[in-house]
């Protein structure tokens, strides 16, 4: 059964390189059946990466560099400015890099700008992959993510520390309701501003929200908090766009 709490629209995230920089931002147009413009349009893939001959299809997570194998990864900070097609990538051990992420001569320099917070003796960035018209998100799908303040407070309250909301990589967060209650809206239709999507399925966590998004060092594990407390390591739901519309911090959910 759903209640009847308010639920808003209370932080919009994007992440234009997998698992490299996040970026919260007060409002986002959304398009049917696409990934949220400008998240994950590119992913790092390493010297043992398989690259499709099309280079143009979607592969999975496990291809490329990302922050469950590389920590420091997740203390990466970004702003992606879609006039001039460059990413500002800030990171506190390092110097800031803005750079054009399809300009051969920037890659370069971005490549060398990453090394340092590669693992040692792990394969080697070689290069930013992309398939043009979707993110690589995590879902062969495309997909946007969906999550709730109120499940990370519980989770929280459990573990006995403020967890960020960055661990978990989430494109849209909530505020209101009841925690943990997106899983019971699985094939449930959603409206957020003049978006409408559906819920589609959970998402099962991995390693990088072990990682401190301030410091980009594993210190709380959040997988065994999830296994130990709910029975599973899923949190948040991944849905599906059906509308085009524009969504932004403050809007009110409603159920169709």
């Amino acid at each position: 059964m759903i209640s009847n709490n308010i639920r808003i629209l209370n932080k919009i995230y994007r992440h234009p390189i997998k698992s490299i920089g996040s970026e919260l931002l007060k409002r986002i147009t959304l398009f049917s059946g696409k990934t949220m413009p400008g998240d994950r349009v590119w992913a790092l893939a390493h010297d043992k990466t398989r690259i499709p001959d099309t280079k143009k299809d979607w592969i999975p997570c496990s291809s490329f560099l990302r922050g469950s194998i590389a920590p420091s990864f997740m203390a990466i900070s970004s702003i992606y400015n879609e006039e001039s097609e460059t990413i500002t990538l800030i990171h506190p051990d390092q110097d800031k890099i803005t750079f054009n992420p399809d300009n051969k001569k920037d890659l370069n320099l971005f490549l060398e700008w990453i090394k340092p917070l590669c693992p040692l003796n792990g394969p080697s960035p070689c290069e930013l992959y992309k398939i043009g018209d979707r993110g690589l998100t995590d879902t062969e799908y495309p997909s946007v993510s969906l999550l709730s303040l109120e499940s990370l407070n519980e989770l929280s309250t459990k573990i006995g520390f403020d967890l960020d909301p960055r661990r978990f990589r989430g494109n849209l967060w909530l505020s209101g309701g009841k925690p943990f209650e997106e899983f019971d809206w699985l094939g449930q239709e959603i409206i957020l501003g003049s978006s409408k999507l559906k819920v589609i399925e959970p998402i099962e966590r991995c390693n990088a929200t072990k990682v401190n998004p301030i410091s980009g060092e594993k210190d709380i594990d959040t997988l065994n908090a999830l296994n130990t407390y709910y029975g599973h390591q899923d949190f948040g739901v991944y849905c599906e766009i059906l509308t085009d519309g524009t969504v932004e911090k403050g809007n009110q959910l409603i159920f169709c």
